[in-house]
């Protein structure tokens, strides 16, 4: 039986004393990320590659009206030189920063790995996986002990998917890199990672009710930084039943 998670009945914490960077934010995950934040009262500041991506992202939350506490920085932060000096800006424009989620990442699928090409390699798991260690090092120094820092993965993480060796190997090692940011921050900041499996958002054709939804993930990551205790941690909610145990153990959300 599909587990129903109305959204209504959830508990937003108040947030309007952090300042967050979602990185990827205008991507179909980081849409409900966005959404989460913007409920909490929290500034957002969301940093894009291109103008075009902005302005179309605007038209997606046109629904909303206007939304004093969101601000876009145009800014790449895919590269360690890049990353830092976007760190730099948004820093000395908005001031500091409490919190970073980082939903940076695409899916790839459809070869085995002995028939990969260098150009796939390059793109989907060095490109990808260098733009994950860029931003982390760029921000996790400025974080707060109070703030926090994310990650949004896949569950291909942690299950073998035939035909996305990269995205497996790629995402394998990002949870690792959550687990020894950890262990090398210590108690000086908090590091936290979802591992989710397919995700509900506007762009796909097709969903599954037992999928996780995109403002379900969102809630999650709010309710993550609101809890201090939320640190060193995967949360793993790769469908409804998961994400329901999540949502629960983070109390932002009671049937």
């Amino acid at each position: 039986m599909t587990e129903i998670i109305d959204l209504q009945k959830a508990t937003y914490p108040d947030l309007s004393d952090r300042r967050v960077v979602i990185a990827g934010g205008t991507g179909d995950v980081g849409e409900g990320v966005v959404r989460a934040w913007l409920k909490t009262g929290a500034q957002v500041v969301v940093p894009s590659r291109t103008e075009g991506k902005v302005e179309r992202f605007r038209e997606v939350l046109s629904d909303l009206g206007a939304t004093e506490t969101l601000n876009f920085v145009i800014g790449d932060y895919t590269g360690f030189d890049e990353a830092q000096a976007t760190a730099e800006r948004i820093t000395a424009d908005y001031g500091p920063v409490t919190d970073v989620v980082a939903s940076i990442g695409g899916w790839w699928q459809g070869k085995p790995l002995w028939e990969i090409s260098k150009e796939e390699w390059q793109r989907y798991f060095v490109d990808m996986t260098t733009a994950h260690a860029a931003t982390a090092r760029a921000w996790i120094p400025r974080l707060p002990q109070t703030g926090s820092y994310q990650l949004i993965l896949g569950g291909s993480a942690v299950a073998p998917v035939p035909g996305a060796s990269i995205i497996n190997m790629q995402q394998a090692a990002l949870l690792m890199m959550r687990h020894v940011l950890s262990v090398e921050a210590g108690d000086q900041h908090r590091v936290a990672a979802q591992v989710l499996g397919p995700v509900i958002t506007r762009a796909r054709r097709k969903i599954d009710p037992e999928w996780v939804s995109n403002d379900e993930v969102g809630l999650v990551t709010v309710a993550i930084a609101a809890d201090p205790a939320a640190t060193d941690q995967d949360y793993i909610s790769q469908d409804k039943k998961e994400m329901l145990k999540t949502l629960q153990k983070l109390n932002v959300y009671s049937k």
